[in-house]
């Protein structure tokens, strides 16, 4: 149970979040080339509104496709999996945990006792780093917490064990 981080005070839901499964998230950043090629800002509503476009178009073209199966499965790039450095934004648990609005600052919790707090716009922009050559972090970790500009990349706040929205 050492893995897992609760997210806790003014939230409308407390969340537990389970770094150990994010390997399979399709949110995960590769950490190794996401500080080094240039970010194209895009506003996730209007990209799902756009790629709902695309499938209702495709559907009155062709007709209704069934569901995946085995040979038409999105493939996992398994070698990557097994090299890679991960990380997660930790914008989407925030937002899933439904932060109170008389909220102001979140802080993260290590193990050793030290606290490090943030303004809640600040932190939105944090990335969890959960894998390290495909290894998870198990000596300093469940995560590292790296700067949404990566200025701290080379030395993350590390041993996060829980975030708590004050």
């Amino acid at each position: 149970m050492e893995s897992i981080i609760p997210i806790k005070g003014k939230v409308k839901y407390k969340l537990t979040l389970d770094p150990s499964v994010w390997i399979f998230d399709d949110r995960r950043i590769d950490l190794k080339s996401y500080f080094t090629n240039p970010k194209q800002e895009e506003d996730e509503d209007l990209k799902y509104l756009f790629n709902m476009g695309k499938h209702w178009s495709r559907e009155i073209m062709e007709g209704a496709t069934f569901p995946p199966t085995l040979k038409t499965e999105r493939k996992f790039d398994r070698q990557g999996m097994k090299t890679g450095t991960f990380g997660m934004e930790i914008k989407y648990f925030l937002n899933h945990a439904e932060i109170e609005k008389d909220a102001t600052t979140i802080v993260f919790e290590c193990k050793d006792g030290s606290e490090h707090a943030f303004p809640i716009e600040e932190a939105y922009k944090f990335i969890f780093k959960y894998s390290q050559d495909g290894k998870p972090l198990t000596e300093d970790g469940p995560v590292h917490l790296i700067f949404g500009d990566g200025s701290n990349v080379d030395n993350p706040i590390k041993n996060i064990s829980a975030i708590r929205v004050e």
